[in-house]
């Protein structure tokens, strides 16, 4: 197993190198963004270890070879059921003529992928000793690590935009953290959550929090298992801050290494096109992000005007081969979440519709070609967000009594 004294942490962008217990989250000497790294010296042993833990139902003590925590203290008591999501193969979009599969996130505890990230983000900080945890999210993840830290017994604090919606804020108060509207530059925020969060004792598990992201990673590794650990060939996710798709891509990587998959797929990040900073970055070859001004998508999960992953994750893909970033129109987010509700009975919310509008695009212009796999990653469940749903387009019918048998009958041609 891979205990602590075989990983570490390291900054992704100029090396620097940290003992695993040092709290750190960005470098100190760069302010890039940090990733665990381990030292597989025996992967053969580390695939062993991998498959001989699969059957527990907990992902940190299933994954704990390629995790960098100590198994005996882990403590289940703390998870919610996250995880272990269903890979449901395509029934009414395959007839584009591709091998879908649908990676249902939408199903964890608070209903979306950051339940994995949060239960890491969450040990990380007991390990800490720390007390208190906190999170800048305006949605899916205020929501996941004010339910965590409820279970946990730990005090949160969540910071939110002050121009947030008020209908955002329902299912974050539900877990009762203390919720701060806070004026100001956005991006910045995360930065000043960190460095506030280090003098107060506070673990701010922010979007790609390396701890969060080893949490994630976990997907990965489910859906290499569901599928007997062929590969797909693409791997098509939303991409926000860039801390999922840099998961996404390290845990295939680390599969890879330790053998346990035989290549790499293309990984495939979605953007709105009303907010596409990293997009456009990757478009010009350019490393640097440039805050997107004014950005308008109806998939605000995804509405990150200034990521702070995004040079993480343009470095991963303009130096190898790792994948590519493409956008998507709001238009076409809409129909495909109409599409995936339809044809497969999955409710996604508009950001977790955005992979199938983008292999719809893929399609049209070629670049998947027929029989190839496909998995997309429905990042979070529709119930998070019902104002795009519009009631009025729906084809609704009227009847009293008398008239329910005909329409029994004949169905909507009524």
């Amino acid at each position: 197993m891979i205990m602590s004294s075989f990983a570490y942490i390291a900054c992704t962008c100029c090396g620097k190198e940290y003992k695993l217990d040092t709290w750190q989250q960005r470098c100190s000497q760069c302010r890039g963004e940090l990733e665990v790294r381990y030292k597989f010296a025996e992967p053969g042993a580390v695939r062993k270890e991998f498959l001989s833990r699969k059957r527990s139902r907990f992902i940190l003590q299933r994954y704990s070879c390629c995790l960098p925590f100590n198994f005996k203290r882990l403590n289940p008591a703390l998870s919610l059921g996250e995880g272990n999501t269903p890979l449901i193969r395509a029934a009414g979009s395959n007839d584009l003529g591709i091998d879908i599969y649908y990676k249902n996130e939408a199903v964890n505890p608070t209903g979306s992928f950051k339940d994995r990230g949060t239960i890491a983000g969450i040990h990380r900080a007991i390990s800490l000793g720390v007390k208190k945890v906190g999170t800048v999210s305006t949605g899916n993840m205020a929501a996941s690590v004010a339910a965590y830290a409820a279970r946990a017994g730990l005090e949160c604090f969540v910071f939110v935009s002050k121009n947030i919606k008020e209908h955002k804020l329902a299912s974050i108060i539900a877990y009762n953290p203390t919720l701060v509207k806070v004026e100001g530059d956005y991006g910045e925020l995360y930065y000043r959550s960190l460095e506030l969060g280090m003098q107060e004792g506070v673990y701010f598990i922010n979007s790609d929090d390396l701890f969060r992201v080893e949490g994630q990673k976990t997907a990965i590794y489910e859906i290499c298992e569901q599928l007997n650990f062929a590969a797909p060939d693409y791997i098509i996710l939303p991409v926000s801050s860039g801390g999922n798709m840099a998961a996404v891509i390290k845990g295939l990587e680390e599969m890879h290494a330790v053998g346990l998959i035989d290549s790499l797929p293309q990984v495939v990040g979605v953007q709105a096109a009303g907010c596409r900073p990293i997009a456009a970055s990757f478009a010009e070859g350019e490393l640097n992000i440039k805050r997107f001004q004014n950005p308008r998508t109806v998939a605000q999960a995804i509405a990150n005007p200034c990521p702070p992953s995004g040079r993480r994750i343009l470095r991963k893909l303009l130096q190898g081969k790792a994948g590519f970033i493409l956008t998507v129109t709001d238009a076409q987010i809409l129909a495909a979440q109409k599409r995936l509700a339809k044809e497969e009975g999955i409710f996604a919310q508009p950001a977790g519709a955005a992979p199938l509008a983008a292999l719809e695009k893929m399609v049209r212009e070629g670049i998947l070609k027929k029989a190839e796999k496909v998995v997309a990653i429905v990042s979070g469940s529709g119930l998070k967000d019902l104002s795009v749903i519009n009631t009025a387009e729906a084809d609704i019918l009227e009847s009293d009594f008398a008239g329910l048998r005909a329409i029994l009958i004949r169905g909507k041609g009524v």
